[in-house]
């Protein structure tokens, strides 16, 4: 019998949605390349088609139900009472453990419609699944602030171009700040009911960078932008995994010939993801940036829907990238010389 979702928390009760699931079919970027077209005042922003908080809850809560493979956690709750979701994949001691982490900022979106369709493709039983599954032990936490992602918050959103996502959660906190004193219930329970309880060996933390930035001082516009942990207590042995990991995500989107990839110019404070976990547990950590968001009080910063399917389509290829190569065992093998000549990124915009 199917397992059914197991609650972490006491509060809060399972949320559904009888909507509709949003569309997430993929579209190659065609004639725009990495590029892909601006917003730039003119271009819709139709944040509608992507997935609402109901509607994210209520596709994880059927695919949990349909499928055997997938074991479906609430871990938490956010300042406004939301459930924060964990979706588990296979869970054998002896396998390498990946986190896939989304949203940390509200107005983030393509990555977490991503994940979703990573955990999609997660349930099917293909052959290339099992493997995987058999192999690799995967949790992916989509969207962590769900409150911003909602706007649902305690402050103004009326200088945003949308006026319907914010990078803050409901309290007005970065939680991409927060991976230290954790003072915040998002980034409390992803320390206390997933991080110290399984332990991954491996995270990446997608997140979204202005529209304009650029592949050093090229002018060319890149589709996302990669970074491994610099923080000075980081292990050594724990920067060169990561950066091998970048080097397999680099190579998957490289050949798709619609990705164009930077080195993020990331700063080193462990309240930061990418740095605080690498130093305080071990894990080998990537921040993958992809272009453009869904709201901002910046337009430069803001995408319209034309390039969501290329970029949503570049998250799932960097995800799945990685758990081929930790389920082949060729992760050892990756050669991470790539990132002494990785041109660094610049911007172009305001």
């Amino acid at each position: 019998m199917k397992r059914k979702l197991v609650t972490l928390t006491l509060a809060g009760a399972l949320i559904t949605s009888t909507g509709a699931f949003a569309n997430t079919s993929t579209i190659i970027a065609g004639e725009n390349g990495p590029n892909g077209p601006n917003y730039n005042g003119n271009e819709t922003i139709k944040n509608e088609r992507l997935h609402s908080y109901e509607e994210m809850s209520d596709l994880l809560q059927k695919l949990d139900q349909k499928s055997e493979a997938l074991e479906l956690e609430v871990f938490g709750q956010s300042v406004k009472e939301r459930d924060l979701y964990l979706a588990k994949f296979g869970m054998n001691e002896d396998n390498p453990t990946i986190l896939f982490l989304t949203q940390q900022h509200g107005n983030e979106t393509l990555t977490t419609e991503g994940a979703l369709q990573l955990i999609k493709y997660l349930t099917n039983n293909s052959k290339e699944v099992k493997h995987i599954i058999e192999n690799v032990n995967i949790l992916v936490a989509p969207r962590l602030n769900v409150d911003g992602a909602e706007g649902d918050v305690n402050f103004s959103l009326d200088d945003y171009v949308s006026g319907t996502h914010t990078r803050y959660n409901a309290n007005g906190v970065d939680l991409n700040r927060d991976h230290v004193d954790r003072e915040q219930p998002e980034t409390k329970a992803l320390h206390e009911n997933v991080l110290q309880k399984y332990s991954p060996d491996y995270m990446i933390d997608l997140h979204h960078q202005g529209t304009q930035t650029t592949l050093g001082d090229t002018g060319e516009l890149v589709s996302g932008s990669i970074l491994y942990p610099t923080n000075s207590e980081v292990d050594e042995e724990v920067r060169e995994q990561s950066k091998k990991l970048g080097a397999v995500v680099y190579n998957a989107v490289d050949s798709k010939g619609y990705g164009l990839l930077s080195k993020y110019p990331g700063g080193t404070a462990q309240t930061i993801s990418r740095n605080g976990l690498a130093a305080e547990y071990g894990i080998s950590t990537l921040l993958f940036e992809m272009r453009g968001m869904a709201d901002h009080y910046r337009e430069d910063y803001v995408l319209g829907q034309k390039s969501n399917g290329y970029l949503i389509q570049q998250a799932v290829v960097a995800m799945k990238s990685t758990l081929e190569a930790l389920a082949d065992d060729t992760l050892e093998s990756a050669d991470a010389s790539f990132w002494d000549t990785l041109p660094e990124s610049n911007y172009s915009g305001e």
